[in-house]
């Protein structure tokens, strides 16, 4: 299969080791020729971690949108879920086909029903879509030439929005980890990050300020204090999951099925011991500043949308509200603006049999 892939940071880059190694012909685009240039540089990606070390070749390094996705047979995008909405509005533009598959990995929390709905800003003819709860790797970038991989998922979520089983058809077969669910809400909804990063990020503030990043986050900074907090955002994420219908794992069992929680973890509700024992996310170095993806992406396009799905399903959900509260006050953004809120998802003024029609029924 051609495979554009679109986005050149750790998950860009892990997605094109792992798709040349499966035998499809990728081509890898960023906007960013800055950031391209070493791995144009370089004439690939160099790699480190599970999938071994080497070199991985595209076909093609261009920042050249209409290059890239020329003859694609679907398009991977591997950026920062605050950038869905922009390239689905330039893949509209530049003529990205109706038949065509668009695998968002990852989705994150509403990914698909932002990017549909961007899109049909600019077209009617609006592709299969399918989204990724979290993204297929562990992955850091700690030079600009080359990604170190810690991590491989096992097995993540993968849905489509109505019309979208050739996305999941492609998905499955690029990505083989993915497992279906029954739709978008489910694959939202056991979006990890969502749980797992703003408790740390919210608490650990004053060290995140004074150590510039110079701790572990899934180690020094999940304490018991962190892990209470976790769970109590948890437990409503899966309110607000059964209320759609859908009965989910805790965050530790979706960890495990992951791969970031290991397998031979029998108590699911230590989430100090199961979540710091991890080895893939041992190693992670926490945000150097307010201004890292952790606080950036998952309040914004993690938390809010959350809350969002929450108040459509009439759940509530104080500790989820709480953190997005703090999170805004101490780095003085307001996530709305900019973020993925009902109007971005498509889905204001819908209520509860609304959304899922909208989500469930062609």
């Amino acid at each position: 299969m051609r495979v554009t892939v679109l986005g050149a940071g750790a998950g860009g880059a892990a997605a094109v080791v792992e798709l040349l190694a499966s035998g499809h012909d990728v081509v890898l685009w960023n906007r960013s020729a800055e950031t391209l240039a070493p791995f144009q540089n370089l004439g690939g990606v160099r790699y480190e971690g599970v999938f071994g070390e080497g070199l991985a070749r595209p076909s093609a390094i261009t920042n050249g949108l209409p290059i890239a996705i020329r003859g694609a047979d679907a398009a991977v995008v591997a950026l920062p879920t605050h950038s869905h909405g922009t390239i689905a509005q330039a893949l509209a533009a530049f003529g990205w086909p109706a038949d065509k598959p668009v695998i968002l990995n990852p989705g994150h929390t509403g990914g698909a029903l932002e990017f549909e709905t961007a899109f049909r800003s600019h077209r009617a003819d609006v592709p299969p879509i399918a989204e990724f709860s979290t993204l297929t790797y562990v992955a850091r970038k700690y030079t600009p030439d080359s990604v170190t991989v810690t991590g491989k998922a096992k097995a993540v979520r993968v849905a489509a929005l109505p019309g979208g089983d050739a996305a999941i058809a492609a998905a499955r077969t690029l990505f083989p980890s993915a497992e279906p669910v029954g739709d978008v809400l489910a694959s939202d909804l056991c979006n990890v990050n969502m749980v797992l990063h703003p408790p740390g990020a919210v608490l650990a503030a004053a060290w995140v300020e004074a150590r510039k990043g110079d701790f572990t986050f899934y180690v020094d900074a999940m304490t018991a204090g962190v892990a209470g907090t976790m769970k109590a955002l948890d437990k409503e994420r899966l309110a607000v999951a059964r209320a759609f219908g859908h009965e989910l794992p805790n965050l530790i069992a979706e960890m495990k099925r992951i791969g970031t929680v290991e397998a031979d973890v029998e108590d699911l509700d230590d989430f100090v011991a199961a979540i710091a024992g991890g080895e893939a996310n041992s190693r992670i170095k926490a945000p150097d500043s307010f201004e890292h993806r952790y606080y950036r992406e998952d309040f914004g396009h993690g938390l809010l949308p959350f809350l969002e799905l929450a108040g459509i399903a009439g759940v509530e959900t104080p500790v989820a509200r709480s953190l997005l509260v703090l999170a805004e006050t101490m780095t003085g953004t307001d996530f709305r603006n900019g973020g993925r809120t009902a109007t971005a998802m498509g889905i204001a003024g819908l209520d509860k049999a609304g959304l899922e029609k909208r989500v469930r029924e062609a």
